[in-house]
């Protein structure tokens, strides 16, 4: 029962021994655990301020991110804009191209039908001219059968000719 009620030399010793850690823990461990406390302190602190530049810096790549994002969307578009261009210009002057090497056969066919046409006409002309020649020369035969006549009639021509 003496712990339960504790007599007064107990209690000076209990109060000496608590005094004597009390100066044994300040003066060796006191110092060390606030500075350890204060470091742990300051640790989480400088972690909280890195946690929060990382966060601005992700803020800033994931605006960075959009923004190149964007750029490469408006790049892409105006190639696809390019290449759709380019794509209706080379029709167009395949087209075109073609349109005018049509163009070109149909006029050199139209030549040639020209020329084949001309040349079978001066062919006509000449198979008239020989025919008519053929026939006037057999009239004139039959006509002037006798030389009597030939000499008449070729000197009628002659006079004529003289004449102009």
């Amino acid at each position: 029962m003496g712990l339960v009620t504790p007599e007064l030399g107990t209690f000076i010793w209990m109060f000496l021994a608590f005094a004597i850690v009390l100066f044994i823990l300040k003066k060796f461990a006191w110092k060390p655990i606030l500075n350890a406390l204060k470091e742990r302190e300051e640790s989480i602190e400088d972690a909280l301020r890195s946690a929060d530049r990382a966060k601005e810096e992700m803020a800033e790549l994931q605006a960075d991110n959009e923004r190149i994002l964007q750029e490469a969307r408006k790049e892409r578009e105006a190639m696809l804009k390019e290449a759709k261009e380019m794509s209706s210009k080379i029709v167009n002057e395949a087209k075109q191209k073609a349109t005018h090497e049509a163009d070109k056969l149909v006029e050199s066919a139209r030549a040639n039908i020209e020329s084949e046409k001309a040349a079978a006409l001066n062919e006509i002309k000449a198979q008239v001219a020989n025919l008519s020649v053929e026939i006037a020369e057999k009239i004139l035969r039959q006509q002037f059968a006798e030389d009597q006549q030939q000499k008449d009639y070729f000197k009628k021509l002659m006079d004529e000719v003289k004449l102009n």
